[in-house]
């Protein structure tokens, strides 16, 4: 898979900020391309993995963009001069941008991820579901989600899994964060699994706007 990965190391925001990255960027090359802001033309979500990602890692803002999301962060690099945020405008003198193809499978080894963004793996029916179960049912619920959560990037990357994807849990007390003004449950914490993941994509919902950002340990 191509990722490009762009960074602006003399910025520091927030890791709330990844959405103010997304309609920032939406706003300036959405005409362009709907890889920008994944919705179509009447302003209905499109239901495909986000080709380019917008998050906040360690205090640095970030895009991510896979296959041809990652064609176009490269084509525009050079347009990029400043970014808007909450009306301050950012003028961007350091600019970091790194291309390269990224393997995706499966391994003959376990490897470990920790989340460097919540994970949101809930939506609302499953949220019911988890609040009412023990705690065992609740680690085999997520557990089952996150696996779905890696064969979508296997599905987006066509990759045929040909064995079972192994996936053991290590996730801190959830937390609540916040998205469009509502509390949602969200996770940090780690996990081992033999499949092989790009390092800063996200996994679960919302990866867009930042959330589920996963490095290798």
């Amino acid at each position: 898979m191509q990722q490009t990965l762009l960074q602006f190391p003399e910025v520091k925001l927030l890791r709330r900020d990844g959405h103010k990255l997304r309609g920032y960027f939406a706003k300036l090359f959405g005409q362009e391309s709907d890889l920008f802001h994944n919705h179509d033309q009447d302003g209905k979500s499109l239901y495909r993995y986000p080709r380019v990602q917008y998050k906040v890692v360690d205090q640095t803002p970030t895009l991510v963009g896979l296959a041809e999301g990652a064609q176009l962060l490269t084509e525009r690099f050079l347009q990029i001069r400043e970014i808007d945020i909450d009306g301050e405008i950012i003028p961007l003198h350091q600019k970091n941008m790194r291309s390269d193809q990224i393997a995706v499978g499966l391994s003959d080894e376990l490897l470990e991820y920790k989340f460097v963004t919540p994970w949101y793996p809930l939506n609302q029916e499953n949220f019911s579901i988890y609040n009412q179960a023990e705690s065992a049912k609740q680690q085999n619920q997520l557990k089952g989600i996150l696996t779905s959560n890696i064969l979508n990037i296997f599905t987006f990357d066509q990759y045929y899994a040909n064995q079972q994807v192994m996936v053991h849990l290590n996730l801190q007390r959830p937390i609540f964060s916040r998205f469009k003004n509502q509390k949602i449950l969200t996770f940090f914490g780690s996990f081992v699994t033999n499949a092989i993941l790009p390092d800063y994509i996200g996994l679960g919902k919302s990866v867009a706007r930042g959330f589920g950002t996963i490095r290798r340990k």
